[in-house]
């Protein structure tokens, strides 16, 4: 594959100086913008931006044959997608606002300080690059489509939610800026990772490191390496994870439990895209893009002090959250038979069909593990099974081992969007409330009075009991 160099549209530089070219463009890739191009000759610009999709261009307007201030307002015209950033040695305020009235995104006067330049095009490259995202993902929204559902072959799902995180997956797979996964245990976050990094066409590894509980001298060693003498045994140098992801991916897992210092040097890494190796004053940078997951709630860490606000904030450029599976049950039947493919060719068994009752008893459960619970589950029936059908002895057991937990969690009865007792509505009779919940019971089993008791937690005896006194 080929690797995407940053940003993913190039920016152009347009000036007839060959030193200018050749000085911008290298203080350009020294602050990490490494997709440029140049164009000596201003008559080439209009056939270049029809033949080649641009991000941002850097226009010198003191130019032969066709001048800087005759090309703004037509390429303003023609692609007022492509942000202008005017350089020229003109120091008068009336050009400057005749260039800013025309649509130039920013105007620089020459001599450029470097840190003005690259800070200049980041800007300009970033409020691109989201403009860019925006128009493929509605793009991608209104066709309700995917260019690579391949990249997703490994989570299973036909649930609407899902497939327009693909989508959204697909959007932003090409660009630089960082990805935060959020969802419970078990979800698949890791597999959504995989799926961006085979999108991304990176060319560089693919890293990973899981940061919960590791010490900052830890995490700045392991991420941004150390040189020769940086401390007692540091008899060579090292690098760290962040160089070898160059060019590639660095997922950092359990992102929630990051140390407070470790928090500041990621910022930076993120904000500037550089970093300093263990007792290094040389910064090196990165083009490594950050994708992080984790199972906690960030918005509310940040809220209590835990969490960084201004890295929060960072990382959330790309968000995505994967529904629990209890959202989505639909995906129930498909995971259910994958999962029993998978683990009767595992164990060497013939698969076994599953009970006729098996999907609406799964259909009840909490599922607090999500489909990893869901795959233990299915592969310890698999390998307990000797009938003809696959017994459900085993899925009971692991509800009766969980009931408990689960039973003492009120929430999961009475979610807060669909509870029957809330506002100022009276509470309903003991005897109310009884009809109420066998109903439901019912409803959530299919009328099938077996799996309804057992819900319930009585008998079959006793509830048939409930529902003749019902009938009276």
């Amino acid at each position: 594959m080929n690797q995407i160099p940053y940003p993913s549209l190039p920016v152009l530089i347009v000036d007839d100086e060959t030193e200018i070219l050749r000085s911008f463009e290298l203080t350009l890739r020294a602050g990490g913008i490494k997709n440029i191009m140049r164009c000596q000759d201003s008559r080439d610009v209009q056939t270049l931006l029809s033949n080649r999709k641009i991000g941002v261009i850097l226009l010198d307007l003191t130019m032969p044959f066709i001048s800087g201030d005759e090309l703004l307002p037509i390429i303003t015209r023609d692609f007022p997608e492509i942000l202008l950033i005017i350089i020229t040695g003109n120091t008068e305020v009336d050009t400057a606002v005749q260039c800013m009235k025309f649509g130039a995104f920013d105007y620089m006067v020459k001599p450029v300080e470097e840190s003005r330049l690259v800070s200049g095009v980041r800007r300009a490259i970033k409020i691109r690059e989201l403009q860019y995202e925006n128009l493929r993902l509605k793009e991608r929204m209104l066709n309700s489509r995917l260019d690579n559902p391949e990249a997703f072959s490994e989570i299973i799902t036909n649930n609407e939610t899902m497939l327009s995180i693909f989508q959204y997956v697909e959007s932003i797979a090409s660009s630089p800026k960082p990805v935060l996964i959020t969802g419970e245990t078990g979800v698949g976050k890791e597999l959504m990772v995989r799926a961006i990094h085979k999108l991304s066409n990176r060319q560089g590894q693919f890293v990973s490191v899981n940061v919960a509980g590791i010490d900052d001298n830890i995490f700045s060693d392991t991420l941004f390496g150390h040189v020769k003498g940086a401390f007692t045994g540091a008899d060579k140098m090292r690098k760290g994870l962040v160089e070898e992801a160059s060019g590639g991916m660095l997922l950092l897992d359990e992102i929630g439990d990051l140390a407070p210092d470790s928090q500041v040097k990621l910022l930076r890494l993120l904000q500037e895209h550089e970093y300093f190796p263990v007792g290094s004053d040389l910064p090196k940078i990165s083009d490594a893009r950050v994708i992080v997951i984790t199972n906690k709630d960030l918005q509310a860490l940040q809220k209590s002090g835990r969490f960084r606000k201004d890295l929060y904030y960072r990382l959330c450029a790309h968000s995505i959250h994967i529904p629990p599976l209890r959202e989505r049950l639909d995906d129930l039947s498909l995971l259910v038979d994958y999962f029993l493919e998978e683990a009767s060719h595992s164990l060497g068994k013939k698969k076994p069909p599953p009970h006729e009752e098996l999907i609406t008893l799964l259909s009840n459960y909490h599922f607090p593990g999500n489909i990893r619970e869901l795959q233990s589950m299915i592969y310890d029936a698999v390998s307990n099974h000797k009938s003809k059908k696959l017994s459900m002895d085993q899925f009971n057991a692991h509800f009766a081992q969980e009931g408990s937990t689960e039973r003492t969690d009120s929430s999961r009865f009475f979610p807060k969007h669909d509870s029957r007792f809330v506002g100022s509505k009276p509470l309903p009779t003991l005897e109310q409330a009884n009809r109420l919940l066998i109903e439901e019971a019912i409803r959530r089993t299919n009328n099938n009075k077996s799996m309804a008791a057992r819900l319930l937690g009585i008998s079959r005896q006793r509830l048939a009991r409930h529902l003749k006194s019902k009938s009276k």
